[in-house]
């Protein structure tokens, strides 16, 4: 009952055990990931920390871990020339994202400080490996019969809504400190005064739209990942404000407003 109500929303899964294998891992890795934030292990960059064998510029790294995803999204046009409309929209969705993450990069975010080497090729390859096998799965899913409740244009909107969401407060954010400022405040407009990172509730919805355009497994998985680690991370941010300032909003959230 329950797998024939699940299958009314996304295509059966494919007889790959790569697939498999890769679905299960995303979310248990990022999970896990999402624990040790919550529980005071900081992860470097929001990901991962080494001891680094050489560090470079930190927007240097940040380019750089976006740049390879971004290229295989753009690779893919190339090597599936004939895929249906939803694989074509969801190449163009998860290349938008990159592209808009190496425009921030460049335009937006403030950087200070270095990265490792090492840190940073682990963090690029994740982002390019997910890239790869999202764009995969859909290709899998060529020829077959479209899921009965197709949930390709509710996900066109909310990518949309959530991509521009997250610039707007990633904007917000690279504007709360003037250049030589350094002492922290607490952001302020948008949705912050509901939670403390809109920009990650944002970051969700782009991949909720993800997964409702590719109604794949893997892209559903992608999106949990992502969900159970900005709960984890989300979560160390709003006890780090609440113990950087005695005035901070009790009503203010960590990621779902009135909720969490």
């Amino acid at each position: 009952m329950v797998t024939s109500t699940i299958l009314n929303f996304i295509y059966p899964p494919p007889p790959s055990v790569f697939m498999t294998a890769a679905s299960v891992m995303i979310v248990a890795s990022l999970a896990i990931l999402g624990l040790l934030e919550a529980g005071g292990v900081h992860l470097q960059n929001s990901e991962f920390t080494f001891t680094p064998y050489k560090k470079v510029p930190s927007r240097t790294v940040m380019l750089l871990l976006y740049l390879p995803a971004f290229l295989a999204g753009l690779a893919s046009f190339l090597i599936f020339p004939d895929g249906d409309l939803r694989s074509l929209i969801l190449r163009s969705a998860i290349s938008l994202h990159f592209f808009k993450r190496i425009l921030e990069v460049l335009l937006v975010h403030k950087f200070s400080g270095r990265m490792g080497v090492n840190s940073m090729v682990v963090i690029s390859l994740a982002y390019f490996l997910s890239t790869v096998t999202s764009i995969y799965s859909q290709h899998l899913t060529q020829g077959l019969p479209e899921p009965p409740v197709d949930l390709l244009y509710p996900g066109i909107a909310l990518f949309l809504i959530g991509i521009t969401g997250n610039l707007y407060h990633h904007i917000l954010l690279s504007k709360l400190r003037k250049e030589g400022q350094r002492e922290y405040k607490i952001p302020k407009g948008g949705l912050f005064g509901w939670v403390i990172c809109p920009h990650y509730l944002f970051e969700v919805m782009v991949f909720v739209g993800i997964s409702f355009i590719s109604q794949s497994i893997y892209s559903c998985s992608w999106f949990l990942a992502t969900f159970f680690y900005l709960l984890g991370r989300s979560y160390a941010t709003r006890r780090w404000y609440t113990s950087k300032f005695e005035d901070f909003p009790e009503d203010v959230k960590a990621l779902i407003p009135y909720i969490f």
